[in-house]
């Protein structure tokens, strides 16, 4: 896979899978995510989606410094669950994601071999039922002008393709950009020339 820091690999679209050991049910949830509250919202859907589960274990990577993780076992034997969902992203090379497996019991104690097998397993089966995407590293940023600056504003953000994520256009105008990691410091400049622009860049 690429190992141009500009591009990573995530998830082209949510998915799931099942898998089953002496009567214990692993149901693994892959999403894309990029930052902890929709990974906090996420799991609190899932607890209330299935009520009877014993278990509702994840692991994430977000960001691109590789420092925004975690590995949750949620009750299961230390290293257990958590750990082997992570590795199997990690494995993949993925970045934005979000897998959460929910245990049902079935009255069997699987022992931790057992344990770390069903969820990684579990796991590889709901990134194998996703489509791996490369996406563009975007750099986010805030824009504050007068709307007879619009024109300018616009043409520099048409020509590098800069995505739109919210906008306010009145006398006084606010937009939320984003632009690729390759184009980020030619828009920024270009965008700093305008007199009376305020442009603030998102860490």
């Amino acid at each position: 896979m690429s190992t141009q820091t500009n591009t990573y690999y995530t998830l082209g679209h949510d998915s799931m899978a099942e898998f089953s050991d002496r009567g214990s049910k692993f149901i693994a949830y892959a999403y894309e995510v990029d930052n902890v509250d929709i990974i906090k919202l996420t799991i609190k859907k899932l607890k209330e989606q299935h009520p009877k589960a014993v278990h509702v274990c994840f692991a994430y990577r977000i960001g691109f410094d590789q420092l925004q993780f975690r590995a949750s076992d949620d009750g299961e034997p230390s290293g257990s669950a958590g750990k082997p969902i992570l590795g199997q992203i990690d494995s993949a090379q993925l970045k934005n994601v979000l897998i959460a497996v929910v245990r049902y019991f079935g009255g069997v104690l699987l022992g931790v071999p057992g344990l770390i097998n069903a969820y990684k397993t579990a796991a590889h089966l709901a990134i194998t039922e996703a489509t791996i995407v490369e996406k563009s590293r975007m750099q986010f940023f805030t824009l504050q002008f007068d709307y007879t600056q619009m024109n300018d504003v616009m043409r520099v953000l048409k020509m590098h393709q800069c995505q739109t994520i919210h906008q306010s256009l009145l006398l006084f105008c606010e937009m939320k950009v984003g632009v690729s990691f390759v184009e980020k410091d030619k828009v920024i400049k270009k965008l700093q020339d305008i007199q009376g622009v305020l442009l603030q860049v998102e860490v």
